[in-house]
This record gives C-alpha cells, structure tokens and sequence, in this order.
C-alpha cells in the first residue's frame, strides 16, 4: 500500500532562513524541527525534503555543499531521534528550464515512484507561495509555516491569492500536528 508523505521545503521551514547557506556553519536548525520531524516519524509518516539549492549553479558554492549540509542536518536530526526518509534537490538555476525546480513537481514526482507515495493523502509544507504552488502541481495538500519568509508572504501575498493554502502554521510543529489530526485513526 502506497505511503503518505510529509514534504518539506528545507530553508525556512526546517533550517534558519539564511539566503544561501555558503559554509556548514551558516545551518542552523530550527527548534521545533526535530520534534515536528520526530512526530511525524513516529506516526509512521514518511517524511521528505524537498529543496531548490541554485546557489550550485549560480557559483555561490560548489554542490558538494549541499552534500554536506543534508549530511548534517542528518546527524542534527538522530540526535534528537528524528530522521528524513529521502532528500531531493533541484541544483539548477531558475533559468535552466528542469523539471524540477520548484514551483514544478519534478522534485515530488520522483519521490513518489521511488518511496510509493500516495500523493492524494500527502502533504508539503513550506514557508513560501512556491511550495504551496508546488504542492497544488503535485496533487498535495499545501500548509504554509509563518516561520522564514512565511510571516512576510502571509502578510503581502495571502488576501491577493486565488488559491489559498490547506493550513497556515505558526511553526513546522504546530503543522506537523495538524497533519496527525487529520491522519484516519
């Protein structure tokens, strides 16, 4: 039987919006992550991160970089008992015309055929328009979290939106619960 799936963008829903993340240092955790992430796990919900990273194309950092903080934030999440079933990055630049880069469901797509997603249960949750674009893409249920740019796009973007998000979330913990509310018991 196919699984639901939490997807999550990475920069400002599970890490600290930095711009691009440049150097291992620059990864920071958000507080309520792990704990969401943890949840989530012990639901039985796969969870995946979905991210563009065009920082790779446009030379701000080399794509090993990315390599590395997903290895990091990896161990930041086992340490608090927490863990990512799979991470799909979209390295290209917004010009490059993929398939993958966000708000297109490439990203999405990809992971479904290789975790056998049920992808009209799942959910992705992120902190900008273009998740919830990309969620609408993919046939998921989009939640937007007020953490990152969330609270900025809320406010500017929300009452000009024709289609509006499943859910607006102060934080990925206060998501992740709804997600669980919403799960059949």
């Amino acid at each position: 039987m196919k699984q639901v799936a939490v997807f999550l963008d990475r920069d400002g829903t599970i890490n600290e919006e930095m711009g691009y993340i440049n150097h291992l240092s620059r990864f920071r955790l958000l507080p309520e992550a792990a704990p969401a992430i943890r949840r989530l796990n012990d639901a039985g919900l796969k969870v995946v991160v979905i991210t563009n990273q065009s920082g790779a194309a446009r030379g701000y950092f080399p794509p090993s970089l990315v390599a590395e903080v997903h290895a990091r934030l990896k161990a930041l999440l086992a340490r608090e008992g927490a863990r990512v079933d799979g991470i799909y990055v979209c390295l290209h630049g917004p010009d490059d015309r993929c398939a993958c880069r966000k708000p297109k469901p490439g990203l999405i797509f990809q992971a479904a055929a290789e975790l056998d997603l049920d992808l009209s249960r799942s959910w992705l949750v992120g902190d900008r328009f273009v998740d919830v674009d990309t969620a609408l893409n993919a046939g998921v249920k989009p939640i937007l979290v007020l953490t990152g740019y969330g609270l900025g796009e809320y406010e500017q973007f929300y009452g000009s939106r024709k289609v509006k998000p499943a859910y607006v979330a102060p934080n990925l913990l206060e998501a992740a619960a709804f997600i669980l509310a919403d799960q059949p018991q």
